[in-house]
């Protein structure tokens, strides 16, 4: 009787790969069928527009939970920003580009409000297949990419609330808590 012995090789999964190898590109058309269906999900189970707004930053929210496990895992190995604005600049970069294939356009510092920043984006991916009808015109699907944002932001240790407003195409407003901003000085000052 004879035996072979034969190299036993580790299992890998999807989720084992990296986003920066491969192409990872999503077919356009699939998400907005996708994403059609969650705004319509969303908006059976609300009665006005603020309430869908909040309904899709909800739902991202929870996509942005997931995101941060993915992103500092797999590409940072593990290593999160401490410093206020080197987060900023990973949401505009790293996280953008992980969502929607690109940086947003621009990352702004309000002039009268330490605690406030913008996030613009002119043309979003998450209103470029939305028609909104005229009793809801003031309905900004960008909402859900607010939740994952604020979501990321929290998660890492920013406490931050943000919105999404119509104005320079969509532009996320990003307010953090005061202790956010006290302890980023506190850091400078080391």
């Amino acid at each position: 009787m004879s035996m072979t012995i034969s190299a036993v090789r580790p299992r890998t999964s999807i989720l084992d790969k990296s986003f920066s190898r491969g192409r990872g590109e999503v077919s356009l058309s699939c998400y907005a069928l996708l994403f059609s269906e969650l705004v319509q999900y969303c908006q059976n189970r609300v009665s006005t527009v603020p309430d869908l707004q909040i309904k899709l930053a909800e739902m991202g929210q929870e996509v942005g939970m997931k995101f941060i496990d993915l992103l500092f895992v797999r590409e940072r190995n593990c290593k999160r920003e401490i410093k206020l604005l080197n987060m900023l600049l990973f949401v505009k970069s790293t996280l953008w580009k992980a969502l929607f294939g690109r940086e947003a356009d621009k990352l702004e510092h309000s002039n009268d409000d330490e605690r406030t920043y913008y996030i613009i984006e002119k043309e979003p991916l998450v209103n470029k297949f939305i028609s909104v009808p005229k009793d809801k015109g003031s309905l900004n699907c960008a909402m859900f990419t607010a939740g994952i944002i604020e979501a990321v932001l929290n998660g890492c240790g920013f406490s931050a609330k943000v919105t999404a407003h119509w104005h320079k195409g969509t532009t996320y407003m990003v307010k953090f808590e005061d202790s956010v901003i006290a302890r980023d000085k506190q850091l400078e000052d080391r």
